[in-house]
């Protein structure tokens, strides 16, 4: 799998093709948390990104809350992937169609990435793919799980990353695995694009004005008030250390917290923010380039769209001309 350099503009992406594999009892909000954040990546950068559902017996499913899924295609002719998402749920330890699983997993070429979401990592222990590895799931199985398979090397971590086989457990884990993924495969400028549908709602409200930030519960409470002080200075840009000072924090701790959530510097994330919001204004507004430059924390134009360019690898003004 080509790994994109961190700094690599946000571009237009060749065909990418993910399997779906779900077992009886999946968790319906764990698929979410792992599938839209890819669309999101698809629907923005006009990337090739497709999907297929497949089930282990090629049969319907019902998900944990009883909405009934059925597969685009057998697992035979799954055919080949870039990623598979494998989601179990409750009923992880049946494995009447594990020969099945096997030989399908067996075809997927070393350069495949499997995310084993919930219980799924029970199912690829049951296939013996994480001998010798180390991995996690759904925290109240940890114990079970490694007394039942004691070849692995279970962790406690929210998600684990071990060769090709990626581990979570709930659905907040699977979207921070989610994230990191995007992140390492189509850039930090997608990362942050998918990660924005759950940190906040920066949508164009009827009536709202400015940045609109509704924070996830499940963000820490010192990361939610650093980003409420970015989102209320767009216009007059602050420097880190003004934000840090905001928020009775250290820059150390600051970068920290950030890097470690975000999984980009706080610098970059906050810029990323301001071409965001001028990425909306040019949608939805009659604005000209200049003004929305200014409100944006620009100098002009001209550097607006010369910074849209280097991070998002578009023509800003191109997108006024689509609308």
């Amino acid at each position: 799998m080509p790994i994109l350099p961190k700094s690599c503009p946000y571009l237009p992406m060749p065909d990418f093709n993910v399997t779906i594999l779900l077992s009886g009892s999946f968790s319906n909000m764990v698929l979410a948390c792992l599938l839209e954040p890819l669309r999101v990546v698809r629907d923005r950068a006009g990337a090739g990104i497709c999907w297929k559902i497949a089930t282990e017996a090629d049969t319907e499913v019902s998900s944990s809350s009883g909405i009934k899924v059925s597969p685009d295609t057998r697992l035979a002719d799954a055919g080949p992937a870039d990623l598979v998402f494998l989601i179990s749920g409750d009923k992880f330890r049946e494995g009447n169609a594990l020969i099945a699983l096997r030989r399908y997993l067996s075809s997927l070429t070393r350069d495949c990435t499997i995310i084993a979401a919930d219980t799924g990592a029970w199912k690829l222990a049951m296939l013996g793919c994480l001998d010798g590895r180390s991995a996690t799931l759904h925290w109240q199985l940890l114990d079970e799980f490694a007394e039942t398979f004691p070849k692995v090397r279970v962790l406690s971590d929210r998600f684990v990353k071990d060769g090709r086989f990626w581990t979570c457990g709930s659905a907040s884990a699977a979207l921070d695995l989610i994230l990191n993924y995007i992140g390492d495969r189509f850039g930090q400028a997608a990362a942050f694009d998918a990660g924005a549908m759950f940190l906040h709602d920066n949508a164009r409200r009827s009536g709202a004005s400015g940045f609109d930030l509704t924070l996830a519960s499940s963000a820490p409470h010192q990361l939610k008030r650093i980003i409420r002080v970015m989102s209320e200075a767009l216009e007059q840009t602050m420097t880190i250390a003004d934000i840090a000072r905001a928020v009775n924090m250290s820059e150390r701790s600051l970068h920290r917290l950030v890097v470690e959530k975000l999984q980009m510097p706080p610098g970059k994330y906050y810029l990323l923010m301001r071409l965001d919001r001028a990425r909306q204004l040019v949608l939805f507004s009659d604005l000209s380039l200049n003004d929305i430059a200014l409100r944006c924390g620009f100098a002009g134009a001209s550097t607006l769209i010369r910074s849209f360019k280097a991070h998002r690898g578009v023509d800003l003004r191109s997108l006024r001309n689509r609308g």
